[in-house]
């Protein structure tokens, strides 16, 4: 089950930086990784999807509650941009997914009356592999 939440693109600002790594003469001139931030604290999300964000522990958010996020994978800004918004959403919706209830079970009369009986029956095959000292 997961908490409904939708993000709002103004709440998300986004920078282009010069990636970093082998890449020739193209990553130092243009700016292809994108640098994402995300306040929690001043997002439109549920206060307790806040709550839970922020008791992730991830390193990717800051002491003041800023999601930071780089993505440099592709040469394209584009798709760097939107590498950014789905590590997001997939942090978001990590804090999102709520965990079902387990009830606990236990086994019905039938099957405990057949482990009883497959338990007498291999007694009783070990108990004929004896035979008495004669």
């Amino acid at each position: 089950m997961r908490m409904p939440y939708t993000l709002l693109p103004d709440e998300i600002e986004f920078t282009a930086i010069r990636a970093q790594g082998a890449g020739g003469q193209n990553v130092n001139k243009v700016s292809s990784a994108a640098h994402l931030r995300f306040d929690i604290g001043a997002s439109s999300l549920p206060d307790e999807l806040k709550v839970r964000l922020l008791a992730l522990g991830d390193q990717r958010i800051t002491h003041e509650g800023v999601v930071v996020i780089k993505a440099q994978t592709f040469r394209s800004l584009e798709k760097n941009r939107a590498e950014a918004m789905r590590r997001l959403d997939e942090l978001i919706a990590a804090a999102a997914h709520v965990a079902k209830i387990r009830r606990p079970t236990r086994p019905g009369r039938a099957a405990v009356e057949r482990r009883l009986a497959g338990k007498t029956h291999r007694s009783a095959i070990k108990a004929g592999r004896r035979g008495g000292a004669e």
